[in-house]
């Protein structure tokens, strides 16, 4: 069997080759006959066209890809946005899509094992930047910048469990707004929760609501029910989950699974159950034990002129004083916000989607000195919007009530009912395009006019230009209007205006 002594004499001499190969390539263990040693080989070769063709073509886990007519909800979400933070005097900002490290570390407090971190390339050790926050942070301390007002729309990822259903990804946009510098109490924080009613109104979700505490009035309730220094942040995390979580479970939490004592936990119940409005506010001022704590009357201080400088904006109804809002990142310092859908379906036909806050944010003056070599700190205050959530509010809508979106904005489509007309077809779509004027035709030498007529009702295009051999000879070109099917000839020279005319 010569040809068979000659594959076995090939397999060893391919085997040979691999044990040869530095540390990390292919190496057979351990093969007693030739045969084997050809088996090994075949497998070897065979394994990438198995794991072809078990390949599954998907989207990575907690994320997805948006089709037209999701990018034309999305960009029009963030118009609204975009235009309600310009209008409040926001210059844009963007910054790298990962970051050193140790810039991202512990700054989110138990949420540092989201961070998304990049194999190391021989160089710097990178992670993916979990939120637009920290890096605007660090912009500032690396370019000394004292005061500025930004907004700053881009991706961000996080390495949690996904819940799609409840616009929970890993890795979706954030849109923020941010005011830093140092200026008089509570007038920049008021103008961020104005900002934030002027942007859910706007996109018309329905009735919303904004939780605002501070955390210095938490650290001082932590402080008064006898809550050790150093389990500040771990019970204040136990806290932010009471939106998702009953009182009862979050009790468990922090005397099961963080060691506090009973009487303590209930003693913070008693305080992290209440909300309210500016009357709850005094109601704290008065309380015998909390008033004796500097930090808490710091906070309720401010909280105090925060809710007169929004009854002023006019936006005090849709604030609430709530003392179980806790937001887990460690870099916030006074006074934080949250804003939820209430559960009330705008439509009949809806259901309730719960997708928990769809806006959150607050003060963090300490931040920007943690990057600056002298300790320089920057006070801050900013917003940051969930598209996500939002966007997945506005899809149920969508499917609920069929509506038809246009992904393309053409206004003209440049047709012709006769062949040979390509050139005139180029000469006139170029004036147009010249014109400012949007516009399309079909790639095709010679069309049909059916379809062409077909696509533009199909695509939602409010014109069609049509020109043939009468209407060249005659110096004119028809304008039909899609929905109503008139048409009416135009002098060539007037039509550029003629269709603005009517586009306006």
């Amino acid at each position: 069997m010569p040809q068979l002594g000659l594959l076995h004499w090939r397999a060893w001499t391919v085997l040979l080759g691999q044990l040869r190969r530095p540390p990390g390539a292919v190496c057979i263990r351990a093969v007693r006959s030739h045969s084997q040693v050809a088996e090994a080989l075949f497998a070897s070769q065979l394994k990438p066209d198995q794991e072809k063709s078990n390949f599954i073509i998907k989207t990575p886990k907690g994320t997805r890809d948006l089709s037209p007519q999701q990018m034309v909800v999305r960009e029009k979400i963030l118009d609204v946005v975009v235009s309600c933070f310009k209008r409040h005097g926001a210059k844009g900002l963007d910054t790298p899509a990962f970051e050193l490290k140790e810039v991202l570390t512990e700054k989110y407090g138990e949420d540092c094992g989201l961070i998304y971190d990049l194999q190391d390339q021989g160089g710097e050790l990178l992670s993916l930047r979990y939120d637009l926050t920290v890096p605007f942070a660090r912009y500032l301390a690396m370019n000394k910048v004292k005061k500025m007002k930004r907004y700053h729309v881009g991706k961000v990822w996080r390495r949690e469990s996904p819940t799609i259903v409840q616009g929970r990804y890993r890795e979706f946009y954030q849109c923020d707004f941010d005011i830093a510098g140092q200026f008089d109490p509570m007038i920049p924080d008021a103008e961020c929760l104005k900002i934030m009613c002027e942007i859910l109104s706007g996109l018309q979700l329905g009735d919303f609501l904004i939780k605002v505490n501070d955390r210095r009035i938490l650290d001082g309730i932590f402080t008064v029910c006898g809550v050790p220094e150093s389990k500040f942040h771990a019970i204040c995390s136990s806290v932010d989950k009471l939106d998702k979580m009953s009182w009862k479970d979050v009790r468990h939490e922090m005397v099961v699974k963080k060691g506090l004592a009973p009487e303590v936990a209930d003693r913070i119940g008693d305080y992290v159950q209440c909300h309210g409005g500016i009357s709850l506010v005094e109601q704290m001022f008065q309380d015998p034990v909390l008033s004796q704590n500097k930090q808490a009357l710091e906070g309720l201080g401010d909280l105090k002129l925060l809710f007169e400088y929004l009854t002023l904006f006019g936006v005090a109804e849709k604030v609430s004083f709530d003392l179980s809002l806790a937001r887990g990142l460690d870099y916030y310092t006074g006074v934080i916000y949250e804003a939820v859908l209430l559960q009330t379906p705008v439509h009949a036909e809806e259901e309730p989607l719960n997708v928990g806050s769809v806006a959150a944010g607050g003060r963090y003056d300490g931040l920007v000195g943690m990057f600056d070599p002298r300790g320089h700190k920057v006070p801050c205050v900013g917003l940051s919007i969930g598209v996500e959530r939002i966007f997945s509010i506005v899809e149920q809508r969508m499917k609920i009530f069929g509506e038809k979106i246009r992904t393309t904005e053409t206004q003209v489509f440049v047709a012709t009912p006769q062949k040979n007309f390509l050139q005139e077809r180029l000469k006139l779509i170029a004036e147009l395009w010249d014109a400012g004027i949007k516009a399309e035709l079909m790639y095709k030498n010679n069309p049909k006019l059916l379809p062409q007529l077909h696509y533009c009702e199909n695509m939602g295009i409010p014109l069609v230009v049509i020109i043939g051999e009468q209407e060249l000879k005659e110096g004119v070109i028809k304008l039909r209007s899609v929905a109503s099917r008139e048409e009416v000839a135009i002098k060539r020279e007037n039509l550029v205006a003629e269709i603005q005319k009517r586009l306006s």
